[in-house]
């Protein structure tokens, strides 16, 4: 049998080809938040200055990571619901981005500050991997053990660990949010039917739902499809993909350069034709972009090259061996989603990454769901990052996702 040339950690350079289709890179550096004075923390950052409060949470997972997780527990003039006990939220962002993404835009524009202006108590999430989630038990984030994972661990060990934590501090049923990865990782972990999480949730609404990834349209998806991209051998060993990196930086400029791709406008050369987002926040977005782990970008792209939705593959047969006892990764079957769950699910028309063939693919294997438990949004002119940071979104999108959780009370 013969083997692809090896690559990243050993896996085959194929699994390279896609590696870049999600790193948002900017050119420069853009705004005055964030990052930069982690000392500082999420809520001082990014909750507090607009009057509301903001508790500063951690979670530790069964494999050792402790996420950092921000609690907004009412509204700014604390209205809605009364005395009563707000509902809790959980709200979860994609890959390359961090929780900061949910409230770059004005709080009016902003989905943690609507929920919780509308009675719900929020709890924004920040995945293994990001800034002000890197800490461990035992690892470093400069230990590359530490970025030995990929969304398979954010399935198993991330989504039970916040809904048990966030349950042990509510003690009710929790509804939860997902945007790109944060519905991948839910879809999933609602397929397992994991215990702790199925005890727990509510309802869930999905953004931008991603399940099945091959039909995605973005350019440089076409352009790696067509070939293994020789220029991204040198970042070969690298276990963190940092794409605000100069290795990462220098050779998505050269896969741009070569291939003719527009790459001014990064945010829509990869996730489409985003029709409402103000520059001011497109520039703030560009400044708060995150890394992960390049295993889990490479589980990501066997997702486009296989058209299926599988456990990591290590595409040789004695580790997929070793780890699974199987020539092959295990497939995860989102038939085995509960009926009776309720889900939102919203998707666009122009969104390159979460394309509508793929969300039909996904739909279909969902027929049998429940009728009223299952909601469809469709928004003709709407990409990926619109759903997120979109001026109009509230109206188009956040007061249905509210009013579906006020439904499931």
């Amino acid at each position: 049998m013969k083997m692809a040339p090896m690559g990243l950690f050993g896996y085959p350079a194929m699994t390279l080809c896609v590696v870049v289709i999600l790193a948002f890179v900017p050119s420069q550096a853009h705004g005055s938040l964030g990052v930069k004075n982690l000392n500082d923390g999420f809520c001082a950052t990014f909750i507090t200055p607009h009057g509301y409060k903001c508790e500063e949470h951690e979670v530790t997972t069964k494999d050792g990571y402790i996420l950092s997780l921000q609690r907004i527990p009412q509204g700014r003039t604390n209205v809605g619901n009364g005395g009563a006990k707000r509902p809790p939220v959980i709200v979860q962002h994609g890959v390359m981005v961090g929780g900061m993404s949910w409230v770059l835009s004005p709080p009016s524009e902003s989905l943690p500050m609507n929920l919780a202006n509308s009675g719900f108590d929020v709890w924004i999430s920040n995945a293994r991997g990001t800034v002000y989630s890197q800490k461990h038990i035992s690892l470093n984030s400069a230990d590359p053990a530490y970025w030995d994972w990929t969304w398979d661990e954010m399935v198993a060990n991330d989504v039970p660990a916040l809904f048990d934590y966030v349950y042990s501090k509510t003690h009710q049923k929790i509804h939860y949010v997902g945007h790109s990865l944060g519905t991948l990782v839910a879809l999933v972990s609602f397929s397992e039917r994991d215990p702790v999480v199925m005890e727990r949730i509510k309802s869930a609404a999905l953004l931008s739902p991603i399940a099945y990834l091959n039909h995605m349209t973005t350019q440089l998806v076409n352009v790696a499809a067509r070939a293994f991209i020789g220029e991204m051998t040198a970042v070969s060993g690298r276990p963190e993909f940092d794409p605000n990196g100069i290795t990462v930086l220098n050779n998505v400029k050269s896969l741009c350069i070569t291939h003719q791709i527009n790459c001014d406008d990064m945010l829509t050369a990869i996730a489409g034709e985003n029709c409402c987002m103000n520059s001011s926040v497109v520039d703030r977005f560009l400044d708060h972009i995150q890394p992960t782990a390049t295993k889990n970008l490479i589980h990501l792209s066997q997702s486009v090259r296989f058209g299926t939705l599988s456990k990591f593959n290590y595409e040789l047969p004695e580790l997929n061996l070793k780890n699974y006892g199987s020539l092959f990764p295990p497939r995860y079957d989102l038939t085995k989603i509960p009926v009776d769950l309720p889900i939102f699910m919203s998707y666009g028309g122009t969104d390159a990454l979460s394309d509508v063939v793929d969300v039909q693919k996904l739909l279909d294997t969902m027929s049998n769901h429940d009728a009223d438990k299952l909601s469809v949004q469709y928004i003709k002119n709407y990409a990926h990052a619109d759903f997120v940071m979109g001026y109009n979104a509230k109206e188009i999108v956040y007061d249905h996702v509210i009013a579906f959780f006020n439904k499931y009370q």
